[in-house]
């Protein structure tokens, strides 16, 4: 395996210290796809969106659609007062394709979990988006943890705490599902564990 193939995460996770929930994605895109600085980067990219329905009932809150890009600031300001946290379950991967499809990303290390959850107490909450992230995540846990389904989160007891994990749709456009259904299926969980 050439050293040059693998990419190490170009992001510090985002770790508000009042977190209760961690966001798992499985990797950043290659960064000419990039609009900002930070997750979920590119413009095509729904999750900004998603969250831009379900908590201000409005798809471009977060958006510059002048710039075709992101308010990054706006973004960051509201998963600190929101106590959202957000990182990615892989922190090394190759791209098999060179574009960033889950489908074409070898996980070569996946995120040290207990790192993150040290900065963030009040976490008792895990939510990854799509099954790459899911799978990754589940390297963490004992190999009979139940893996988190759409309809169904599992429970894990890890670092003395009681962890909840869901599983959500992936926010990329390549996921079959109309963004309103998405922001539908996100409002639930969101209101589910008291944020919203």
């Amino acid at each position: 395996m050439s050293e040059s193939m693998t990419e190490t995460h170009p992001l510090h996770p985002f770790l508000p210290s009042n977190a209760r929930l961690l966001m798992l994605g499985s990797f950043p895109p290659p960064q000419n796809k990039w609009k900002m600085r930070f997750y979920y980067p590119n413009f095509q990219n729904d999750m900004w969106r998603i969250m831009g329905i379900c908590f201000f009932n409005d798809k471009n809150h977060f958006l510059d659609l002048n710039n075709k890009k992101f308010f990054q600031q706006q973004i960051e300001e509201f998963l600190t007062e929101k106590g959202i946290a957000i990182f990615d379950a892989a922190c090394e991967v190759i791209r098999l394709k060179g574009n960033a499809s889950d489908q074409f990303l070898q996980v070569v290390q996946a995120t040290d979990l207990s790192a993150l959850l040290n900065k963030i107490p009040a976490c008792h909450s895990i939510m990854t988006t799509g099954d790459k992230a899911t799978d990754t995540l589940m390297t963490n846990f004992p190999k009979d943890t139940p893996k988190p389904q759409f309809t169904a989160p599992s429970q894990v007891d890890f670092l003395d705490r009681s962890l909840s994990l869901y599983r959500l749709p992936s926010s990329s456009r390549a996921y079959p599902l109309a963004l309103e259904k998405k922001a539908e299926i996100y409002a639930d969980f969101f209101k589910n564990i008291g944020l919203l």
